[in-house]
């Protein structure tokens, strides 16, 4: 398999995680208009399958590091297949719970309160299951973060001031999301073998990053047929879905966008759990997890999710993204 031995590339490969957690949510918003976000779901954790697969037969399988996918799966301790695909099925639920949250209240809100949260949570659980870092610096990244969701909260109070409606579900639902989606990561950094910087050998038992992401992608996929079934029956807001609305109301271009939405999303997933090999699951998280500036970028900037807000407004988001910057920078140095 490829292994990431330099930590430039390493935090280069986060920086990428980043755009891709930050930017996925755009192929929703496109769709949305004509899809309703439980059938684009289906095509996204399909582009997430596929896309494991592609890394596994490939990357997990060049290089003279480590061990091939198919010897690396066959080896692995079932604690650890299982830890990797529970992983899965965590971050799908706060996932399907984050994009009902965007479709309620816009991405320039779900993704500060509900990544940022996460991003939070995240960093305290990976570093607990692997403490790897400086733990005064990821704390002042951590408080960094902290302050800019507390911003973007008090940026979406004037927006509400304005007299705009305020969706009280996409906040709840974006906290809940967030809540659960710091949890899953560790699941997926336990199940991962150290790696030998001599020999490069891969621990016994453990999984490979490659392996880990395929289980990972299978638990995603599998829940779906709970999780996204439940919110098809009972949705959080507007008529059920069916099954055969999928079939029936989409079109190539619509299965199109939500599979890239899987495969963008994965190829951030990817990068973090590789990275992590070298840069530590804490600080890969946590780096990666700055997609809520990107997100909250598309929406101020691009879809104008801010437009029309009073005076005043757009200082304090100018603040939330210094602090966001700031805590990023923190987290990156804190490995050096």
């Amino acid at each position: 398999m490829i292994i990431v031995e330099s930590y430039p590339v390493a935090v280069a490969m986060c920086v990428v995680t980043m755009l891709c957690w930050g930017s996925w949510a755009n192929t929703q918003k496109l769709a949305s208009k004509e899809w309703r976000f439980q059938l684009f779901y289906w095509d996204y954790a399909i582009g997430v399958f596929l896309l494991s697969l592609i890394l596994a037969f490939t990357m997990g399988n060049f290089g003279s590091g480590g061990r091939g996918f198919c010897t690396d799966l066959a080896q692995g301790d079932a604690k650890w297949l299982g830890s990797a695909f529970l992983g899965g099925v965590i971050f799908n639920l706060s996932n399907i719970l984050l994009v009902a949250a965007i479709d309620i209240a816009g991405l320039a809100v779900a993704f500060p309160v509900g990544v940022g949260l996460a991003l939070v949570l995240g960093v305290i659980t990976t570093y607990v299951a692997k403490p790897e870092g400086n733990v005064p610096m990821l704390a002042a990244g951590v408080a960094a973060v902290m302050i800019a969701i507390v911003l973007d909260a008090l940026a979406y109070k004037k927006l509400a001031s304005a007299g705009k409606k305020t969706p009280v579900k996409g906040i709840v639902l974006s906290v809940v999301a967030g809540v659960l989606m710091g949890w899953f990561y560790s699941f997926v950094a336990q199940a991962m073998g150290a790696i030998d910087p001599a020999t490069k050998a891969l621990e016994t038992g453990k999984l490979s990053p490659y392996t880990a992401i395929v289980l990972f992608s299978a638990g995603l996929l599998a829940s779906n047929f709970i999780w996204n079934s439940i919110v098809m029956a009972k949705p959080f807001s507007g008529e059920p879905v069916t099954y055969r609305d999928y079939f029936t109301k989409g079109n190539a271009r619509l299965h199109l966008i939500g599979i890239l939405g899987g495969i963008i999303w994965n190829v951030g997933m990817s990068f973090s759990i590789i990275a992590s090999t070298t840069a530590g699951p804490a600080l890969s998280y946590g780096l990666g997890q700055g997609a809520t500036m990107v997100g909250a970028f598309w929406g101020v900037f691009i879809w104008k999710e801010f437009k029309g807000a009073p005076a005043g407004t757009g200082k304090l988001l100018g603040a939330m993204f210094l602090f966001y910057f700031i805590g990023l920078a923190v987290l990156i140095a804190s490995k050096l």
